[in-house]
């Protein structure tokens, strides 16, 4: 079968007529404990979901958002938070009714589309650049190189046009990995495809039909940020603020230290004798208490206290977090409404030297950082003087007591 691909016509960004189909129906079990409660895609970094952060991106690309999100309980959150637009963007909703794999979530927005759609991960962060330079070539895959190219479905290429697709290769032919963002048209749905060795449906395999049939540009993107474990978090919070300006709209006192680019939101006080090293985000509303020390690419979220003379270091922080006095939180990932007890400390790393190792769905997986501390599910607290081995994950609702020194997860 070969698809009938029309001559593009100029390109006229944000027309009403070009389709987003957003992939946010997954629960991110990668992601726990932070997504043990929310969805992945809601998930925020420099006081944005990640779904906020791509749409901003598509904003004056592209008309209309299709979300396709499930008919349950969490997705209704994505409904409310994100609503009917974003910006100039207009956002849909398409329901995927049971999980049955990529390529049966993305038909969902089938009846939604029209000629041409652009898919992309919900869960993952993409550049307006890199956008822009796929829909000027339609049909297009998005890839990027990669260190490890047999942990990612790798695109072999020839002239700039895809010519093959291996997933996790075990011997790679390429390191160009597939970023899940594609410039196609509506009719690729039109192939047959079968369940894959894992039970679901795969759109990867309507790609491998397509390249056998028509000719797929390939565009290399310049910034692509995957999100599938915890620490990604953390490592998204430093690429956006290495390109992020400053702007302070809070209050700095008299005495403090501050250096780099600092995102500061309204109505945010640091007192006196604290140190910030930016770049660094502080949302709104937050105290940041005398003598503290706030080291950069950390992001904190709205509503947040930290207490005299704690430390934050390359950390996410969620919203309405409490850190307490003299604190030590290092490369880690805290939620929301959680009360960190005077004296909590986070390890970073390990005394031999060796990388830090964590869990993800049931199995132990190696971080590949020198550095990485702990990740907190939301409204979690601890105790006075509690210590927290590296890579350590404490579930949603927990309550550690003083002077208790967690060297197994908590659940």
């Amino acid at each position: 079968m070969f698809l009938l691909l029309k001559k593009p016509k100029e390109r006229k960004y944000g027309a009403d007529g070009l389709n987003a189909v957003i992939m946010a129906a997954g629960r991110g079990e990668r992601m726990q404990p932070l997504s043990s409660e929310k969805q992945k895609h809601l998930l925020k970094i420099l006081g944005k979901s990640i779904l906020e952060h791509n749409l901003e991106q598509l904003d004056g690309l592209v008309g209309t958002a299709i979300l396709v999100i499930r008919p349950d309980e969490r997705c209704k959150e994505i409904r409310r938070i994100i609503g009917r637009k974003y910006g100039g963007v207009k956002i849909k909703y398409a329901l995927e009714e049971e999980p049955l794999g990529t390529a049966d979530a993305a038909k969902a927005a089938l009846p939604l589309i029209k000629e041409r759609f652009l898919l992309l991960n919900g869960d993952d962060l993409y550049s307006r650049d890199d956008i822009k330079n796929v829909l000027d070539k339609f049909p297009c895959i998005l890839v990027k190189k990669v260190e490890q190219p047999k942990f990612f479905g790798i695109v072999g290429v020839a002239n700039k046009i895809a010519e093959s697709f291996v997933e996790k290769p075990k011997i790679p032919t390429s390191n160009l990995a597939n970023t899940g963002m594609y410039y196609l048209p509506r009719d690729i749905f039109s192939f047959s495809i079968e369940k894959s060795e894992r039970g679901e449906y795969e759109f990867t395999d309507y790609i491998k039909q397509f390249i056998a049939k028509e000719k797929l540009n390939v565009q290399e993107a310049e910034q692509w940020i995957p999100i599938s474990f915890c620490w990604h978090l953390i490592e998204a919070s430093e690429a956006l603020l290495k390109k992020a300006g400053g702007a302070n709209q809070g209050r700095i006192d008299e005495n403090c230290v501050v250096s780099g680019n600092l995102l500061i939101g309204k109505g945010t006080i640091i007192e006196k004798g604290t140190r910030v090293e930016g770049p660094v985000y502080i949302g709104k509303s937050c105290l940041i208490e005398p003598n503290c020390f706030i080291r950069k690419f950390s992001s904190i979220g709205d509503g947040v206290k930290v207490r005299e003379g704690a430390t934050i270091d390359n950390t996410v922080i969620g919203s309405n977090t409490e850190i307490g006095p003299k604190c030590l939180v290092a490369d880690s990932v805290i939620g929301d409404n959680c009360n960190l007890g005077a004296g909590t400390t986070t390890l970073n790393f390990n005394e031999d030297g060796t990388t830090v190792r964590t869990s993800a769905k049931g199995k132990i997986v190696d971080t590949k950082r020198a550095k990485f501390g702990a990740v907190i599910g939301d409204k979690v607290k601890t105790g006075a003087g509690v210590i927290i081995s590296p890579g350590k994950k404490i579930w949603p609702n927990r309550s550690l007591p003083d002077g208790q020194r967690v060297t197994e997860d908590i659940r």
